[in-house]
């Protein structure tokens, strides 16, 4: 994004998009804050029209040359309730004031975008350098829990750990957990950690007790991370819609989180599955009949071999006739119909290169015709 025609010694791209300049990798989330208050600040533009005030915010869209820009203006933040939202203070503060609200350094630092300089008030780029996630004080984690799982993300995104004293800070707090919290938040950082797929995520999800924090029913859990190295290749291949549930269903107790009604389906589905039997291949193409690909993926970790057997040479096996080709043979509807489809189903299983006219005369073998 060009903002050059802004031209303001008050205005700063900051957060993600610093750190990531600074770590060559592109970044299309661009934030732009006003050091005052950015409302005033955008009806001060020539030819900018504004789209969109939020004044307890102090954030504004603009359109300008074309473009729609967001800007912010520089805040404080309070938490007067530990674990939810908090309530924003101060808008028009000093540029430092508003750094220090943030969750690491490595997305405190702001560039501006008049000058190009970066400033960097908490050392972010040392921290860079050191592959470290470090937090800016002491009550981060019982300010906003979330930032657990934003590091968690942060280390698999980077190839970053936690400095030694965050990580003091993460595990204190992981063993006294305050369940009073924004499980919509939470959601929606486990949902960004989850969809990058990682195995080696949710291995440190367990290892380092971050999985406590949906429930505390999810304590000392194991897990075989050879399996889940299995999953995510799974995942790679097959490319299901919803890659977080694959991960946080296997979890003895995901019920806190606000689910949608798919997400409890495949949830419920991958729970069945493991009260089923998948002795044939019948069996197995019935049990995963109409069940979404996500359940299958999760009930790989209890029976990879036959999970394979069923993406790989049995899953896109149809049987070709219809209930009109039935009717066409003189046979009336009824129960039998379905009776008849399953007893082709089963032949096509063994010899899947069975063609519609062979179908047809296993149709009339069934019947006696």
């Amino acid at each position: 994004m060009n903002i050059i025609n802004l031209h303001d010694k008050n205005l700063f791209y900051i957060g993600g998009v610093v750190r990531d300049k600074i770590l060559g990798k592109e970044n299309f989330d661009i934030d732009i804050t006003y050091q005052g208050n950015a409302i005033e600040f955008s009806k001060t533009i020539p030819n900018a029209k504004i789209l969109q005030i939020n004044e307890p915010f102090g954030t504004v869209k603009i359109e300008l040359d074309g473009e729609e820009i967001d800007i912010a203006s520089t805040r404080g933040e309070s938490y007067p309730q530990k674990g939810h939202l908090p309530v924003v203070k101060d808008i028009g503060c000093e540029l430092k004031d508003d750094v220090l609200r943030r969750d690491f350094t490595i997305n405190a630092m702001a560039e501006n975008t008049l000058t190009g300089e970066i400033i960097d008030y908490t050392n972010g780029q040392e921290d860079i350098k050191n592959k470290k996630l470090r937090v800016l004080h002491n009550e981060s984690f019982i300010d906003d829990p979330t930032r657990i799982l934003r590091g968690l993300k942060f280390s698999i995104r980077f190839g970053f750990e936690l400095d030694e004293h965050t990580k003091k800070l993460q595990d204190e707090y992981l063993n006294n957990i305050n369940y009073d919290m924004s499980y919509k938040r939470l959601k929606k950082e486990l949902i960004e950690t989850f969809d990058l797929n990682s195995s080696l995520a949710f291995e440190k999800f367990i290892t380092q007790g971050i999985n406590k924090l949906i429930s505390p029913n999810n304590k000392n859990l194991t897990f075989d991370f050879e399996k889940i190295r299995k999953i995510e290749n799974l995942v790679n291949t097959y490319k299901p819609q919803n890659v977080w549930i694959i991960y946080a269903g296997l979890l003895p107790d995901i019920s806190p989180l606000p689910l949608s009604k798919q997400e409890k389906k495949i949830v419920d589905d991958y729970q069945k599955l493991q009260t089923l039997d998948f002795k044939t291949d019948y069996e197995i193409y019935k049990n995963f009949e109409g069940i979404n690909l996500e359940s299958i993926m999760m009930y790989s970790y209890q029976n990879m071999p036959v999970i394979q057997k069923y993406l790989e040479n049995l899953k896109d096996i149809k049987i070709e006739i219809t209930g009109k080709d039935l009717a066409n043979l003189g046979i009336n509807p009824s129960p039998e119909y379905q009776k008849c489809f399953d007893y082709i189903l089963r032949e096509k299983l063994k010899n899947p290169a069975l063609t519609k006219e062979q179908e047809i005369e296993y149709v009339k073998m069934y019947f006696k015709l």
